[in-house]
């Protein structure tokens, strides 16, 4: 019954998350206590002691696992490496130190690569443009062989169940898939399937424009959820954001009402710009109720009384030493994004303390409490919660103990600089004070706390969606195929920003990744099943050169869905840029009857595309990629060589 059905095919390249520093570890044999000691480029050092001490069939007390600055994660880094199982078995045969390092090349051929994947979609549209129904098949090749804890799962789940994203769905049939072949497992990269997903939205919400002559904006303002709590067709509940007011504010940054008088003029100068929009959620922050609802209640094997992995808490330990010093302990594991500065900063705005006064402590399973890693957007979310109310804990002590020396009732005491002050007067006293004479003594001590300063915190949301508009501008040249990004802007939605500067941080990292995603990387097999791109001389990251000034703006929603009033952004910059650049490029390239449904669109394929006056689009439909995948005397090739 609807005005226009509407049908799109997009697909991406095999991407390798290709961290800086590439895998590495070190394993050492404690011969008086028979203990070993594991240090490795990790994102999960607990989880990743469970899994070698299952595999081993030893006690986790007898391995500790280290992670000292990882060189970048990004996902990669958050499955359990069978060479780290191998390392630690040595280590404990030979009883002896045991070090191992991988080349450049052997992360290429055979750490775990990502995102090869194939959607055709079909949006129902009225003659308006509001979209009423969506239809998917999703085909995910997820490699030879399962990974730890994630599973093979972990791209067709996310892709079935947040392919509607921030847009409206009345009805919704999805069909997703994960495909085993002979190529390396894959393993979450930043994004997972959702820069696939975004892709796929964005794509048919510009194509739907154009067959039903709809502005790309409005098509966008009718369909996006602007009524919160908003629960989605697969069950999905989207608290409040501000999807209509990113996108209008991303417009207005980018002068959309205008482009097109200067597109026009530029065209006649024999110049090709085009702009794209791309409109997202990105849920954040989820803990164990999201993780509980795609897990089976018990492991494959029917016997077995093993539960399978379900993450999501968080737990942290706050002490204050005699001296005063303040000390946070924490299972998340920072690896760049800048997790142990926020954490102070949430700590310290508790406790009246600056954030140098406070050590974050991570990533050791011998000084941590248990905890699942930083993945998913959600360390600052969950972590971040953990830490709050630990530090409320914390604070709520000491203004019972500041309110005993000084008088009045705890609620007089006010934190700040170090002291407990009591409100209306001079009186005060040193933290450091309070605490030494809690320790050491305690018989004085009236109120009926333990002769110490310490709070644990635990925390297990839901879950929170952040939202960004991303608008890229484009200069094509038909000639070369070449592509340059002259503008690129990002309007995020990343609820309360406990420090700017590394949320812009984290935005242009994950703008950088995306632009690679689009325009650079792609791990390429042969159709003998070899993979020839193993090198930084055909696997192509982008570099200052190639990357734009991106221009962020933010707005603020604050959610009652995270505790601290943030929302996650570390995978939003690698989400949405591809599928904006697509359409830039895709605007660009308009007169020449060509637009952009692979990634990334190299110049070869947009060269290919102008001289054959057709799309950028993967060589093979998806069901010859199944009937491929199932002949095991067949090699399978998604990509174009």
């Amino acid at each position: 019954a609807a005005a226009a059905i509407v049908s799109v095919s997009v697909s991406s390249g095999r991407q390798s998350a290709m961290p800086l520093e590439a895998r590495a570890a070190h394993a050492a044999y404690d011969r008086s206590s028979g203990r070993t000691t594991l240090h490795a480029t990790l994102q999960m050092p607990h989880v990743t002691r469970t899994g070698i001490a299952d595999c081993l069939g030893i006690a986790e007390d007898d391995l500790r696992v280290v992670a000292p600055d990882v060189g970048g994660g990004f996902g990669a880094k958050m499955t359990l490496a069978r060479e780290d199982v191998a390392l630690v078995w040595i280590c404990r045969h030979l009883r002896r130190d045991v070090a191992w390092i991988e080349t450049r090349e052997e992360n290429f051929q055979a750490a775990w690569h990502s995102r090869e994947q194939v959607y055709d979609i079909e949006g129902a549209f009225t003659a308006e443009g509001e979209l009423l129904a969506l239809r998917g098949d999703l085909i995910c090749d997820v490699g030879a062989y399962c990974c730890y804890p994630v599973t093979w799962a972990v791209e067709p789940l996310m892709a079935l169940a947040e392919l509607p994203g921030p847009y409206k769905v009345q009805e919704y049939d999805v069909r997703s898939r994960a495909v085993t072949t002979n190529k390396c497992p894959i393993a979450p990269y930043r994004g997972v399937s959702r820069p696939m997903q975004v892709l796929a939205m964005e794509r048919l919400m510009d194509t739907a424009a154009g067959e039903l002559g709809v502005d790309r904006v409005a098509i966008r303002d009718l369909n996006l959820i602007s009524e919160f709590p908003h629960r989605a067709p697969t069950g999905l509940v989207l608290d409040v954001a501000s999807h209509r007011e990113t996108l209008a504010e991303a417009a207005k940054l980018a002068d959309f009402d205008d482009f097109a008088a200067r597109q026009a003029k530029a065209r006649r100068d024999g110049r090709y710009l085009g702009i794209g929009f791309s409109c997202f959620a990105e849920r954040t922050g989820y803990g164990t109720p999201a993780f509980a609802a795609r897990s089976r209640p018990f492991a494959l094997n029917p016997s077995s009384r093993s539960p399978v992995i379900t993450p999501g808490f968080e737990r942290v330990i706050l002490t204050m030493d005699p001296s005063g010093g303040v000390t946070l302990r924490i299972g998340a594991s920072p690896h760049g994004q800048g997790l142990k500065t926020t954490l102070a900063q949430v700590v310290c705005d508790e406790l009246g303390l600056r954030p140098d006064q406070v050590r974050v402590i991570a990533s050791d399973t011998d000084a941590t409490p248990y905890g699942w890693g930083s993945f998913a957007s959600r360390a600052m979310v969950i972590a971040g919660g953990a830490s709050m109310i630990a530090a409320k804990g914390l604070a709520e002590r000491l203004r019972g103990l500041a309110a005993e020396r000084l008088g009045g009732l705890p609620d007089d005491i006010v934190l700040q600089d170090g002291k407990a002050r009591l409100s209306g007067s001079t009186a005060a006293v040193d933290l450091a004070v309070l605490a030494r004479d809690t320790y050491h003594s305690s018989h004085l001590i009236t109120d009926k706390g333990e002769p110490a300063l310490e709070s644990t915190g635990l925390y297990d949301p839901t879950g929170t969606f952040a939202n960004a508009c991303h608008v890229a501008e484009v200069e094509v040249d038909p000639l070369t195929g070449q592509v340059d990004i002259t503008r690129f802007l990002v309007a995020e939605d990343a609820g309360k920003l406990i420090n700017p500067a590394i949320v812009d941080g984290q935005i242009q990292g994950g703008v950088v990744q995306g632009i690679a995603n689009a325009l650079f990387e792609e791990l390429i097999y042969d159709d003998r099943g070899v993979l020839v791109t193993t090198s930084l001389m055909d696997f192509l990251p982008p570099t200052v050169a190639e990357v734009p000034d991106i221009e962020i703006t933010h707005l603020c929603t604050l959610s009652p869905a995270s505790l601290t009033g943030a929302k996650g952004v570390g995978e939003g910059g690698t989400i949405g840029a591809p599928a904006a650049i697509a359409n830039a490029i895709s605007d660009a390239l308009s007169p020449f009857g060509v637009g952009v449904f692979h990634l990334p669109a190299t110049p070869h394929r947009i060269r290919s595309a102008i001289r054959e006056g057709g799309d950028i689009r993967l060589q093979r439909k998806p069901a010859d990629i199944l009937d491929t995948a199932t002949d095991p005397a067949t090699h399978q090739q998604e990509s174009m060589t």
